[in-house]
């Protein structure tokens, strides 16, 4: 399968190409920096620029059969990036006729809101991330309002080990407040995804409970 993954040098995104390339995947990754790729360029293609870029995405997106966006927000405690960025990526996908996309968003779009645990919810959400996560909301519409075979996947917050217990993968949030999920596993369920679609045109919540 050809692959684009959009933020493939974060800290998801550079486990997403590996898996993908472990499972013999062609990949190409779009990056303003490729060194940041450093030890896999060599394995996939790399097309130069970011993904506001429209040009850049267009090269990016043609010949593809899949797209996986794992864009983080780095830093910032607001921006419109992921919304502008996917409304590039859907125009682009639109013109070339790929109609797959997994679009990574994260606890506290849409009804996870409030589903990421005490110190989530009542301190890192309402101080660091509640402005990232009204762009991710409009980024999750516009994906929606698309007739493309969409995936939204929405982590529970990161740990760096994978932590015990089974792998929860929820489509009705309900009442559920799920715990920290590894990136490494993260990056196994985006794949997996892609090579055996179970979620198709839904949105998912994935963690520990």
């Amino acid at each position: 399968m050809h692959i684009l993954v959009l933020g493939a040098s974060g800290s998801v995104g550079r486990l997403v190409v590996e898996r993908a390339l472990d499972r013999r995947h062609e990949v190409t990754a779009l990056l303003r920096s490729p060194e940041k790729l450093s030890g896999l360029a060599e394995r996939l293609r790399i097309v130069q620029g970011d993904a506001l870029d429209t040009r850049a995405v267009d090269r990016a997106v043609s010949g593809q059969d899949a797209v996986i966006y794992a864009l983080g927000a780095g830093r910032v405690r607001r921006t419109t990036l992921f919304s502008e960025s996917t409304l590039v990526l859907l125009t682009a996908m639109t013109q070339h006729r790929v109609r797959r996309l997994i679009c990574v968003t994260g606890v506290g779009a849409g009804e996870t809101k409030g589903h990421g645990g005490f110190l989530y919810d009542r301190i890192l959400y309402p101080l660091f991330t509640k402005g990232i996560y009204a762009d991710k909301d409009k980024q999750e519409s516009l994906i929606r309002q698309t007739d493309i075979d969409w995936t939204i996947v929405r982590p529970a917050p990161f740990r760096k080990d994978k932590p015990p217990g089974p792998l929860q993968v929820l489509t009705d949030v309900g009442n559920v407040t799920l715990g920290r999920i590894s990136r490494l596993e993260i990056a196994e369920f985006l794949v997996a995804e892609l090579e055996h679609p179970r979620f198709v045109r839904q949105a998912v919540f994935i963690g520990h409970g």
